[in-house]
């Protein structure tokens, strides 16, 4: 086969997240190229059993690039009815489906409403349905061991992992050595979820329910070091790599919140790389701490989610007064309110935009994929320090939780973000510090380190009088101020716009922002090969926008603009361009499918 795509799904409970991964891992390992989807409660431990408390992960390979994490799986593995039923709409007829029979049971099946089994009144006949007693043949592996029912029972997952790596030919090496690592202090579930895990493989090896083995072999990619990575771990890498390319410290104040929580978690590790992690007692003090550590000399970073970027807004319009760097990373999720927590949505753009009290304009810019997240990262830190403001970042819950292979760069050719602090005087009378003095070309004012002799100079949110930093309620002096600070971010250094246009004869161009780029890429890579002309461009820079997008626009006779929220950049190209562009939203906390999109596009062609 040249791609597959596979649904692990289960109870929250069940180890679905843990499973997916590893198969992913060793999915890498071989060569494939991939893309994941995990999808999960928000509730810690979800009601067992229950429609709203299923846990699913997929994972799509190929042997070609591809963009998504798949529309329609190939193969489901249900470990109970409520896993069946929430995810059999996504399967087209024929799917293969891995059902745990021993949790049919009649409490099971009435708790998500099944009146009588699906296994048994031919509502799974357009499937190929593999009943397999997962629990009890689990439990029988191990029952030799020396662990209980209850945990020879939790392996279940890993019988599961086995049988599937079977099928797909997969390696297991790593597998294996992960879960001496995982479980070394307890050395009976270091055996136990080995035994399930070859229990799993030696079924497939031996039973006559799967007579197919398949095999996709590796992907054609480019040479060099490849590991598999999600998009926090890799912002959270991007960071270190700023920290280092700029020479700065790297001090991240950030308060837990679901989605963004990993990036804390994994930039905690690297303090030899000079960084310092600090869990605040909550979103407002984890700004402040990181706005604190910028006007000391470090890169502030400070990550959140939705809810966190509204507390933090007050002290964003703060950093912008000062005209200082600051790095805010917003993991978007459904909102609003608490709302989705643990799903996706790509509505928090106009409140990046906008969501401060008076002319506070900051950089905006956002990341595609979850290996373009280090990219991003490294962007965002590049803006940061050279205009000396507040960038927010944007990624998605799809983004920083899905996965994908990642070349590791060369060091040497990141940027060089190097930062010259101000060191002396800097008027012409050669005694005299003007914190306002700007750069000509990028109209960034000094950055000064507290302390250095001669530099002494007043900070805090009144309004600074131009140049002397010193406080104006002047009229004149305050619109200046407001404009300079405006015209500093749009003298921001951005690229062009590229356009995907393979042979220049399409009429409709496809605009995109962060993570729908595999969904819209997708579905006109299928459209071209149906025949139809179709162009793509991708922005990842939302403010400033490139120079170029109102020529790029005006090239062509329609543009469509899908977004995972009610249309906010296609309000803004509309008004700012006045291009009559064609929203295409949805708000499930889901990402786009290419289908649905080839569907929308081809429909916008045929119309046109």
């Amino acid at each position: 086969m040249d791609r597959v795509v596979i649904r692990f799904a289960g109870d929250s409970g069940d180890g679905m997240q843990l499973t997916g991964d590893r198969f992913t891992s060793e999915t890498a390992q071989l060569g494939n190229d991939i893309s994941t989807l995990p999808n999960f409660p928000a509730e810690i431990r979800a009601p067992a059993g229950t429609l709203p408390g299923v846990s699913s992960f997929q994972v799509h390979f190929a042997d070609y690039d591809i963009l998504t994490p798949g529309d329609a799986p190939n193969v489901l593995v249900a470990m109970n009815p409520a896993a069946l039923k929430a995810n059999l709409g996504d399967l087209r007829r024929g799917a293969d489906i891995i059902v745990n029979t021993d949790e049919f049971t009649r409490r099971n099946l009435v708790k998500v409403g099944y009146a009588v089994s699906p296994l048994d009144d031919g509502s799974l006949d357009g499937f190929v349905v593999h009943p397999v007693a997962l629990t009890s043949m689990t439990v029988g592996a191990l029952a030799e061991l020396s662990v209980s029912k209850k945990d020879a029972e939790r392996a279940k997952n890993m019988f599961a992992l086995g049988l599937l790596s079977w099928m797909y030919s997969r390696p297991y090496d790593s597998t294996l050595r992960f879960l001496e690592r995982k479980f070394a202090k307890r050395p009976d579930l270091v055996a136990a979820n080995i035994a399930a895990f070859r229990a799993g493989w030696n079924y497939g090896e031996t039973t006559d329910s799967f007579s197919v083995r398949y095999e996709v072999k590796p992907a054609k990619m480019l040479p060099g070091t490849y590991r598999n990575i999600t998009g926090n771990a890799a912002l959270s890498l991007g960071l270190v790599a700023a920290g280092v390319r700029s020479g700065l410290p790297v001090f991240l104040g950030a308060y837990p919140i679901t989605p963004a929580s990993d990036i804390l978690h994994e930039l905690s590790k690297h303090k030899k790389l000079g960084v310092v992690t600090m869990q605040a007692e909550d979103e407002i003090a984890a700004v402040g701490a990181a706005l604190g550590a910028s006007y000391g000399g470090a890169l502030g970073v400070t990550t959140t989610s939705g809810p966190g970027v509204a507390l933090k807004s007050e002290t964003i319009s703060l950093a912008v007064a000062l005209e200082l760097p600051l790095v805010i990373v917003d993991v978007q999720r459904a909102g609003p309110s608490t709302g989705l927590p643990t799903k996706t949505e790509q509505a928090d753009l106009n409140m990046a935009l906008h969501g401060r009290h008076g002319e506070a304009p900051v950089a905006v810019i956002a990341a595609k994929s979850p290996s373009d997240c280090f990219h991003a990262a490294l962007e965002a830190a590049r803006i940061a320090v050279t205009y000396r403001t507040p960038v927010i970042l944007l990624s998605d819950n799809y983004v920083a939780n899905g996965s994908e292979p990642w070349l590791l760069p060369d060091v040497q050719d990141l940027p060089d973000l190097r930062v010259d602090f101000a060191t002396a005087p800097n008027h012409d009378d050669g005694v005299t510090f003007l914190p306002y003095l700007r750069d000509p070309d990028t109209l960034a004012r000094p950055w000064a380190i507290p302390g250095t002799p001669g530099l002494e100079h007043r900070i805090g949110g009144l309004e600074k009088a131009d140049k002397t930093g010193d406080i104006s309620y002047d009229p004149a002096n305050h619109d200046y101020m407001v404009r300079t600070r405006a015209a500093r971010i749009q003298a921001i250094d951005v690229p062009d716009l590229d356009v995907d246009d393979p042979d220049g004869t399409a009429r409709t161009l496809v605009l995109g922002w962060g993570s729908t780029y595999g969904p819209i890429g997708a579905a006109c890579r299928t459209l071209r090969h149906h025949g139809q002309p179709i162009a793509q461009a991708h922005l990842r820079h939302l403010n400033p926008l490139p120079a170029n997008l109102g020529d790029v626009l005006a090239t062509y006779d329609r543009v469509v603009i899908p977004e995972m929220n009610l249309g906010q950049l296609a309000q803004i190209i509309r008004a700012r361009y006045l291009i009559d562009a064609i929203a295409y939203n949805q708000v499930r906390g889901l990402p786009f499918t290419a289908a649905e999109l080839e569907t929308m596009l081809e429909e916008v062609c045929k119309n046109a």
